[in-house]
């Protein structure tokens, strides 16, 4: 994981004075960890929610089981349900979900190990995308974490389009 990524996103959070929530599944809480490595994390990281359970995701982030059962918990919608609910689950401004299957088992030939999907909640706009890492459990983890990491940064530096009055 690199501190560098961190120290970037903390940086820029507090340059937008905004918070950060995560909601974690495959990496266990390691995205956190990353971001309150850092001394005076508290000034931008506002919490993070490790949702490794379907349970879980339902009842603490309000994650509908129905749309679990439909969609199973390595999803698009889940994890933009993830990213959502941990918006309103928190006084953050922004958040980033992961869920995916870390390994080794738990693959299938639609969702093969090291597939994860990415949630991303910024103000009027959520974002998400599907990346499939390689390697052992640690390295799937690990990259997912730096990728959440890096995307989110990228994520915040994108101009804000702004909203339409209806």
């Amino acid at each position: 994981m690199s501190s560098a990524l961190a120290e970037q996103l903390a940086a820029l959070l507090q340059a937008q004075g905004r918070m950060l929530a995560t909601a974690e599944s495959c990496t266990g809480g390691m995205i956190s960890a990353a971001c309150t490595d850092l001394a005076g994390s508290s000034n931008w990281f506002e919490r993070g929610f490790v949702t490794y359970s379907n349970e879980a995701k339902t009842e603490l982030l309000g994650v509908p089981a129905p749309l679990i059962a439909r969609h199973g918990a390595v999803s698009e919608e889940v994890a933009c349900a993830m990213a959502s609910g941990a918006l309103a689950h928190s006084r953050a401004h922004v958040s980033v979900a992961v869920t995916g299957v870390a390994g080794p088992t738990g693959g299938s030939a639609a969702k093969p190990v090291g597939t994860v999907w990415f949630g991303f909640a910024l103000p009027g706009r959520l974002v998400s995308e599907v990346r499939r890492f390689d390697g052992d459990r640690a390295a799937v983890r690990g990259a997912t974490a730096a990728h959440a990491l890096r995307r989110l940064l990228e994520l915040l530096q994108e101009p804000e389009v702004p909203q339409e009055a209806g």
